[in-house]
């Protein structure tokens, strides 16, 4: 019983959309609102989706992994996470279900739409460069939140951090396991009023991978 998990902040006047096309690929929809104060929870049980909330925003990393315990404690698996604003598009998670059945772990890299940041562009580059040099993990896009992986491989990539940083750390532990991975292309699109990770979350990324900590 396949599960996708939507972590989402604030995303009301897109989550209905998302929460839709994934019911079509997915027998469960988990949306964990964190924290949102709009009607994001609202707007994702009316579709029908399950909808788990924090009460206050604790960051994309405890939403996922609220969003997986439960997966987990039902016995649904295989699981895919996507985000909740429309950059991810539904229709492709057959492609992660199917690369599924021969890894254990699967990947999302964006193709680099000119769309996309500069900024980001920048950062997810420095960070794929140091992943590989500091960690010898040499993935396409790391900071991609589009991917899927078995309920098994979930119990041996669990991670620790409650911010953006789970994206990284959901790499190495499954570097660290020598999980059979694989990376596959996706398309992003990305609104004028893009939210996500800014660049003091990249600093905050890139200081962890050091060893440091910030707050």
């Amino acid at each position: 019983m396949s599960a996708a998990i939507i972590p989402a902040y604030n995303e009301e006047k897109t989550i209905a959309g998302v929460i839709a096309k994934a019911k079509r690929h997915c027998s469960g929809v988990i949306v964990v609102d964190d924290g949102s104060t709009d009607g994001t929870k609202m707007q994702a049980e009316q579709t029908g989706a399950i909808a788990l909330r924090h009460k206050v925003n604790l960051g994309k990393g405890a939403a996922l992994k609220t969003g997986c315990d439960y997966v987990l404690s039902r016995g649904m698996g295989p699981i895919v996470v996507l985000d909740a604003d429309g950059q991810h598009d539904p229709e492709e998670i057959p492609l992660f279900l199917a690369a599924l059945l021969q890894h254990d772990i699967v990947f999302g890299y964006r193709k680099m739409p000119d769309t996309m940041p500069l900024m980001m562009r920048f950062g997810n580059k420095f960070i794929n460069a140091l992943l590989q040099f500091l960690y010898m993990v040499q993935i396409k896009d790391s900071q991609c939140g589009y991917r899927a992986f078995t309920a098994a491989a979930y119990e041996q990539i669990r991670w620790e951090t409650q911010d953006y940083y789970v994206e990284t750390e959901m790499i190495l532990n499954a570097g660290r396991k020598r999980l059979r991975h694989a990376s596959i292309p996706i398309q992003t699109i990305y609104a004028d009023n893009y939210k996500g990770t800014t660049v003091l979350d990249g600093v905050k990324i890139v200081a962890k991978m050091l060893g440091g900590r910030i707050w």
